[in-house]
């Protein structure tokens, strides 16, 4: 084990009561020396610098006395309220605060809590007291992004509890490095490098063009003049479900990166497997291959926009960068084959069933090989997964299929069709959503939102196999006449 290296930097001017602000960054394995070797100093704030005090506490403080008036809290000279930081580091922060009239002899005993309000992007260690007035905070970066911080001097030991002075106008900006080979252990690279992966690519790309030919265009024809089947799916995969996710993220609290995550799934198209477990439960396989076709071409439209929305509305683009041209290329990567496939069986039928010849053993293999990748997801995806996704992973595909049926219910539509469109909406394509995470974000951040498909994609496979089970078990003991 190589011993961490500490870099450090502190000045301090002859006169001035403040301390200066550093931040340090401790050396890690496998980074790159110039983020390794980061280091941010900021001059210390001049004496006599004073603003008026804010009086939104946390619940956490509870009640307290009033703000004492003539102090100061500063990181630096003041000037300066977005300071930048690498990622993935760990540092300290020199916060120091002036009381004029004040000394070490004075009644008050001063405390600092540091909250940050982005934890999945800065995270505070501790708060250690240096002086009277002088603090350390021991931070640690995680994902790329913007992180606000609390700042709150408090003398704990007044009754109540006397709030000294606050601020919340400093920000930490967590600058992404660059990703190089990454090892959860020294045997183990990461998934996204290893070979097996890319020799999936074209398999998956002839798999969606045989899965087009499986698409009947007098069934496309049937849905243009009956389409509630058609547009109760969009309605659910495009519109109900990205509304339930951004309604959890924001119950829950959930941290940006995984909002996102959690949303893109719930917007993403029905999954490939639909239509087997359309036949497996009694449901319309022809309108669920059909409907699978059209969801995945009208997503390349509506995922991106609802992402945009969403984002909007739980701010996340404030502090992650979403890639909405990245996302699109994954859509259309899908998009286009299965078209494809629907133009060769209208047009070269003969190589159409050539197509469909293939499309058992390669999608044996892509079976074999999503597994095996599965497992290696696991490994990096679900480290340290927390529980409110893992609810909320659980409830999205018993939402999705509840709904899906509801709606099909208030249409009257005969009862294989019910379940059809129950599954379209139930069962999203949750390995596509981590699919378009992993290939348009950075590593630590697509390895963090990936939680939310990994965790919807094992729920759904386990819920719906347990339906068909229950399925068969029902049937077994109550005959159909």
């Amino acid at each position: 084990m190589v011993p961490c290296q500490k870099q450090a930097l502190r000045s301090q001017t002859p006169g001035n009561l403040g301390e200066a602000m550093v931040l340090v960054v401790l050396e890690k394995r496998g980074l790159p020396l110039r983020i390794l070797r980061t280091t941010l100093l900021l001059i210390s704030l001049p004496q006599g610098v004073c603003g008026p005090a804010r009086a939104n506490l946390t619940k956490a403080l509870g009640q307290m006395g009033p703000l004492v008036g003539g102090c100061s809290l500063s990181i630096g000279d003041g000037s300066v309220l977005e300071f930048e930081f690498p990622e993935d580091n760990e540092g300290v922060i020199v916060i120091s605060s002036q009381c004029p009239g004040l000394s070490n002899g004075s009644m008050l005993r001063p405390t600092l809590r540091v909250i940050s309000l982005e934890p999945s992007v800065l995270t505070i260690r501790n708060v250690s007291t240096i002086s009277w007035g002088s603090f350390v905070v021991n931070i640690h970066s995680g994902l790329a992004g913007l992180a606000p911080l609390r700042l709150q001097l408090v003398d704990l030991h007044a009754v109540p509890p006397l709030l000294i002075k606050e601020r919340a106008d400093f920000r930490i900006r967590v600058s992404p490095a660059d990703d190089g080979p990454t090892t959860l252990r020294s045997d183990m690279a990461h998934f996204s490098e290893n070979p097996i992966l890319y020799l999936l690519l074209p398999l998956i790309f002839v798999n969606k063009c045989s899965y087009g030919c499986k698409v009947e265009l007098e069934v496309l024809k049937g849905l243009l003049h009956r389409p509630q089947p058609m547009l109760l799916g969009l309605l659910g995969q495009f519109l109900v479900m990205p509304f339930y996710a951004f309604l959890m993220a924001k119950a829950f609290m959930l941290p940006k990166a995984l909002a996102l995550g959690l949303i893109i799934t719930c917007s993403s198209p029905g999954g490939g497997g639909s239509y087997l477990f359309s036949l497996l439960l009694g449901g319309d396989v022809t309108l669920a291959i059909t409907m699978t076709f059209i969801s995945t071409v009208a997503a390349t439209g509506f995922l991106p926009l609802s992402s945009a929305l969403y984002s909007r509305l739980l701010s996340i683009h404030e502090s992650l960068h979403v890639p909405f041209t990245k996302i699109l290329g994954t859509l259309l990567f899908i998009a286009i084959p299965i078209a494809a496939g629907v133009v060769i069986r209208s047009k070269l039928p003969r190589f159409s069933q050539l197509l469909l010849l293939v499309i058992k053993p390669f999608s044996f293999v892509l079976l074999l090989g999503g597994l095996f990748l599965a497992y290696r997801m696991g490994v990096f995806i679900l480290a340290g997964v927390r529980f409110p996704i893992v609810l909320v992973g659980l409830t999205v595909p018993l939402v999705g299929l509840t709904v899906g049926y509801c709606l099909a219910t208030c249409l009257k539509l005969p009862v294989a069709q019910r379940r059809t469109v129950s599954i379209e909406i139930g069962v999203q394509n949750s390995l596509l959503a981590l699919a378009m995470l992993q290939l348009s974000f950075r590593r630590l951040q697509a390895d963090y939102a990936s939680q939310a498909p990994f965790i919807v994609a094992l729920s759904g496979t386990s819920e719906m196999l347990a339906l068909v089970i229950g399925q068969f078990i029902y049937s077994s003991l109550v005959p159909v006449p």
